[in-house]
């Protein structure tokens, strides 16, 4: 069942989605060569505790760690460690914060140092698909309309959206109803009503959009080890159009 948030638990939920766009403010300053998401997670995780937030994740379903960080083709749900961060790599670092019993989550894309061209562009599509359906989110639209909006800006540019992950509604939850995937029918699936807070975060691969999983039982990479990018927000949709809570830029 979907809940709805009132316009008051709306302004109650801004303080840990402020609180995980401070932490990305602060990753985007420390992205270069030579940086391991292992300082990535110890930045986090010093942040988040210092302003009275659990880190949402740390036992999650048995998962140890304030960050996920997804380097390359790992597409989401990797573990963070001490390996150094190379010219070229793409890094995925996703954050929930729990704070005051709300759910803030956002996962932004790092390019260090200079990017290769194709994966400059893999980054610009995958953010031009977040706000694509950040646009679409609005009081009587369906999601079905939204994603496939989102879904035709990646594939034109002749890249694939993944399908096995989903999207999902946050409140005092991580996961909430809807659950949705970043493909779509026109005309189908629900509509978007005042008071739903959910995430929109597609993520694109440069190649197939087939995934694996690792033996850990968390790291999703693709399948044909090409590069994967993503970019989340968590969004309230009112009557006044959608809200970014997790805005950073």
């Amino acid at each position: 069942m979907v809940t709805l948030k009132s316009p008051s638990e709306i302004e109650q939920m801004k303080p840990a989605g402020a609180l995980v766009a401070a932490c990305h403010r602060e990753i985007a300053k420390m992205i270069r060569p030579g940086v391991s998401t292992w300082d990535i997670e110890e930045l986090v995780d010093d942040m988040l505790h210092s302003a009275g937030a659990r880190a949402y994740t740390k036992g999650y379903k048995g998962y140890k760690y304030a960050t996920c960080a997804s380097v390359n083709e790992v597409i989401a749900h990797g573990f963070p460690n001490r390996t150094p961060l190379k010219n070229g790599d793409l890094v995925k670092i996703d954050i929930v914060a729990q704070l005051d019993g709300w759910i803030g989550d956002s996962a932004w894309c790092y390019g260090v140092g200079e990017l290769s061209p194709e994966a400059e562009k893999l980054m610009r599509v995958t953010k031009e698909c977040l706000y694509i359906g950040i646009e679409r989110a609005v009081v009587g639209n369906r999601i079905g309309d939204a994603m496939h909006a989102v879904q035709k800006h990646a594939e034109s540019h002749g890249f694939s959206m993944v399908r096995d992950l989903a999207a999902h509604g946050v409140g005092r939850e991580l996961h909430e109803e809807p659950n949705f995937i970043h493909v779509g029918t026109p005309g189908k699936g629900f509509r978007f009503k005042e008071g739903m807070v959910l995430t929109i975060e597609p993520m694109v691969n440069e190649g197939t959009w087939r995934m694996t999983i690792d033996a850990d039982g968390w790291t999703a990479r693709t399948a044909d080890g090409k590069l994967s990018a993503q970019f989340e927000h968590t969004v309230a949709i009112t009557s006044d159009g959608p809200i970014i809570l997790t805005a950073h830029e």
